[in-house]
């Protein structure tokens, strides 16, 4: 059984409790400060595959957020005070297995959010122009990992979802390089979206004005972009019993409606922008157009239902496009060694407690946030989430059910396996060094911070040792 224990360390009655913590992002630092602040003796090691901590917060959130800022600086609160040791650029089944971490902590805490895209399958969308709008965010928002590059091509784009990552995704792709300067993107991020021949980029939703999952702040700053039209046609809109109670019950809702509304109303003659982003709802992907290259797609008129669900109606309409980005929701990946539910892409779980295949809780090992839930739920909900999984931890703890296998425990046991092994991670300290080098960086070119993108660089600049001052 995954995770399996014998009763072989001393009693935690003894000694603080010793608790890992995997991923740095939101889920794995709210999880961390809650403990931290429960009356509990802990130590808590938090440990991170990236260099640089804070995850999608980072590097899943468009550049162009002020408000960012605002959620680094709380996650940055809790990790200053130095009672929560950040370990970065450590991969959990790479650097140090599962198995090996779960025996030295008494607890580990899975919080490894999602990072890829949901699967999505309908003919043509293994056409090379198809891609998932995970992997575009992690290339403007500067990920590590991912390509420098990315084929700004298509003069026409589709973007299927009606969530904030496709307008995220629509607003990079229409707004002028010009106006991100104000921003960290990256240099090469700069590059590529100069070369960039977009004019129009369409965004689809499969059901009405009342069921799309924009916030209303999200929509309203999109009608906010120099030089880019937002256009929203009269014939995709359309109310059932269903609307009319969502529109009730949702102030959020109402606006949003209202926004969109308001743009349908708009005058021919003001529409003078040289880019356009096109809303259309009630339309779901029939097919993805063209024999090696995108060069259109298909899409089926859909009509409400009463209940505020859709059915196909067999009208299709066919739009030009050179490229489809499909936002259509995240998956989490599978930790080597970890329980997983490959069809959900979540950690199996009841109320934060890992369970196995067959139902039964592993001892000493818990999820939170998107890994537990799936991606679902802005930071409140992974506030509140995190707030759960740590009440049943001291639950458990309490009851004496935490012990680690080994009496050889948490960092100081882990850090010689990573020595041994030549793991050259990082540390809150790093992550100093690296913000001020950023943001000397930006300093340079009038901006508030330039954001490294090379592995290397990063980790050589948050270690102290010598780099070739290489940005992406």
């Amino acid at each position: 059984m995954p995770g399996a224990r014998v009763d072989k360390g001393e009693s935690v009655a003894d000694r603080p409790l010793h608790v890992a913590v995997i991923g740095a992002g939101p889920a794995g630092i709210y999880a961390s400060d809650i403990l931290s602040k429960s009356g509990v003796e802990v130590k808590i090691d938090l440990y991170e595959k990236l260099p640089a901590p804070y995850g999608l917060v980072r590097y899943g959130v468009a550049p162009d957020h002020p408000r960012i800022k605002a959620i680094i600086n709380a996650l940055y609160n809790v990790l200053q005070r130095g009672d929560i040791r950040l370990v970065g650029n450590v991969e959990i089944g790479r650097d140090i297995t599962f198995h090996e971490l779960h025996e030295h902590y008494d607890a580990v805490i899975i919080a490894t959010g999602a990072d890829q895209d949901r699967p999505f399958n309908i003919p043509g969308s293994n056409l090379p122009e198809v891609y998932g709008a995970a992997n575009f965010v992690y290339w403007y928002d500067g990920h590590p990992d991912y390509p420098r590059t990315w084929p700004l091509e298509a003069k026409e784009i589709a973007v299927l979802g009606v969530g904030n990552v496709a307008l995220d995704v629509a607003r990079i792709l229409a707004k002028h390089p010009d106006d991100l300067m104000v921003t960290e993107i990256p240099g090469n991020v700069e590059e590529g979206l100069r070369r960039s021949p977009v004019t129009d980029i369409h965004i689809f939703g499969r059901r009405g004005p009342a069921q799309v999952k924009f916030t209303p702040m999200e929509l309203r700053e999109l009608g906010q972009v120099p030089d880019v039209d937002i256009i929203v046609y009269p014939e995709d809109f359309d109310y059932d019993a269903g609307s009319e109670k969502a529109m009730e019950e949702s102030k959020m809702t109402r606006q949003v409606v209202e926004q969109l509304t308001e743009w349908v109303f708009q005058e021919p003659e003001d529409l003078t922008a040289s880019r356009r982003i096109h809303i259309h709802m009630l339309q779901q992907p029939a097919e993805i157009l063209g024999d090696e290259h995108v060069e259109g797609i298909r899409m089926e008129r859909t009509a409400l239902q009463g209940d505020a669900s859709v059915k196909g109606t067999g009208e299709f309409i066919d739009y030009p496009v050179q490229a489809v980005y499909r936002a259509v929701g995240y998956f989490s990946s599978e930790i080597p060694g970890a329980p997983y539910d490959a069809g959900r892409g979540i950690v199996p779980n009841v109320q934060g407690r890992v369970i196995t295949t067959d139902g039964e809780v592993v001892p000493g090992m818990y999820a939170t946030g998107w890994i537990k839930r799936g991606p679902v739920g802005l930071i409140g909900s992974t506030k509140s989430d995190a707030q759960e999984t740590i009440g049943h931890l001291v639950e458990d703890y309490e009851a004496g059910k935490l012990h680690a296998t080994t009496d050889a425990l948490g960092w100081e046991e882990t850090s010689k396996v990573l020595d041994e092994r030549g793991v050259r991670y990082t540390t809150w300290r790093g992550w100093e060094l690296l913000n001020e080098y950023e943001m000397a960086l930006g300093a340079e070119r009038g901006r508030a911070r330039l954001k490294v993108v090379e592995r290397e660089t990063m980790t050589a600049v948050s270690r102290g040792e010598e780099h070739d001052g290489k940005l992406y």
